[in-house]
C-alpha cells in the first residue's frame, strides 16, 4: 500500500514551496499534474519510487488548469486502489495574493491574452472553481500570514514523520481574532471570557509562554471549568474524528491579541489531547505580534 499526497490551492498559496519541500523530505514529486492524468501516473510512480528511499510516498503537485469536480473525482479513483491518499489545500486571503502577484510582477494564471482580468477578479474566479477542492481538503493550510520558511516549518512538521494508517495528526495554534481566524481550524474555541493579563502592568510584555502569565490564566475558576468540559468533549469528539477516517485536525484557540490567554489555553490543551493518546503539534501564531 503507497501513500500518496494530493496538494493542490490557489496561485501563489505556495504550491511550489510545498513541491520543494517535499522533495526535500525524501518523497518523489510530479509537479504541475492535470487531475486526469492522476490515475495513470499515480501507477507509474508506485514503479518508480518502489525501490529508493522515497518508496511508497508520492506527492502529486495538480496544475493550474484544475477543475474541481475533476481533481476530485481522480482522488476517488486513486482511493479506490486501497492507498492512502491526503488532499492538501493551500489557501491565503485575497488582499496577500493580489500583494504577492504584484510584488513579483507576475500575471495570474486565470488572466488570458484578449480580456486580460485584473488580479482580483482572477483569484475569485480561480477560488470559485477551486471551492470543491478546498470542502473536499484532508487538510487546508492557510500561508496568508506564513512567509517561505514558516510554510516549510509547518510542511515539515505535518510530513516529516511516518504516519500510521489509523492515526489522526492534531495540530493546536493559539491566535488573536485582531489578527484574523486561521482559515485552516476544524475546530475554534474562543478564550476571551477570561481576564487578560494585558491589563496586569507586570504581565504585559510577557507571553502565555511565561510561567507567571500561564498561572494567572489558569488559576482562574473558569478557565479549569473550561478545560475540564473541553477535555470531556474532546473524549467524544476524538474518537469520531477517527472512525470517520480523517487524519489531520487543527484546533484554534483565539484571545484578543494572541499572546497571553489562548497561547495558555493552548499549551493546556494540547496536554489534555496527550491523555487520549495523540501527540499533538502545538504553535503559536500571533504570540510574537
Amino acid at each position: 500500500m503507497g501513500e500518496f499526497v494530493v496538494v493542490a490551492g490557489l496561485s501563489g498559496a505556495g504550491r511550489t514551496t510545498a513541491a520543494n519541500v517535499f522533495e526535500d523530505l525524501g518523497w518523489y514529486v510530479i509537479d504541475n499534474l492535470p487531475p486526469a492524468l492522476i490515475p495513470q501516473v499515480a501507477d507509474l510512480a508506485r514503479r518508480a519510487g518502489s525501490t529508493g528511499p522515497e518508496a511508497g510516498r508520492v506527492v502529486l503537485v495538480v496544475g493550474r488548469s484544475v477543475v474541481g469536480q475533476e481533481l476530485l473525482a481522480a482522488v476517488e479513483q486513486l482511493r479506490g486502489g486501497g492507498d492512502r491518499v491526503s488532499v492538501v489545500f493551500l489557501d491565503a486571503p485575497d488582499d496577500v495574493l493580489v500583494r504577492r502577484f504584484e510584488d513579483r510582477r507576475r500575471r495570474h494564471p486565470l488572466s488570458g491574452d484578449a480580456e486580460r482580468l485584473a488580479v482580483a477578479e482572477s483569484i475569485a474566479a480561480e477560488r470559485a472553481i477551486l471551492e470543491p477542492v478546498k470542502s473536499g481538503a484532508d487538510l487546508v493550510i492557510d500561508t496568508g500570514d506564513l512567509n517561505v520558511h514558516q510554510l516549510r516549518d509547518r510542511l515539515f512538521e505535518l510530513f516529516s514523520g511516518s504516519r500510521p494508517l489509523d492515526a489522526l495528526t492534531v495540530s493546536v495554534v493559539s491566535f488573536g481574532f485582531k489578527h484574523g481566524l486561521p482559515l485552516d481550524a476544524d475546530l475554534v474555541f474562543d478564550v476571551r471570557f477570561l481576564p487578560n493579563p494585558h491589563w496586569v502592568p507586570e504581565l504585559r510584555p510577557l507571553t502565555g509562554l511565561d510561567p507567571s502569565v500561564r498561572d494567572h490564566v489558569l488559576r482562574q475558576p473558569l478557565a479549569k471549568d473550561f478545560l475540564t468540559m473541553i477535555d470531556g468533549l474532546l473524549g467524544l469528539l476524538l474518537p469520531a474524528y477517527l472512525a470517520e477516517g480523517k487524519a489531520y485536525l487543527t484546533i484554534g484557540v483565539g484571545c484578543t491579541g494572541g499572546r497571553h490567554r489562548s497561547v495558555a489555553i493552548g499549551e493546556e490543551l494540547a496536554k489534555r489531547i496527550e491523555t487520549w493518546g495523540h501527540l499533538p503539534r502545538v504553535g503559536h501564531r500571533d504570540v510574537s505580534r
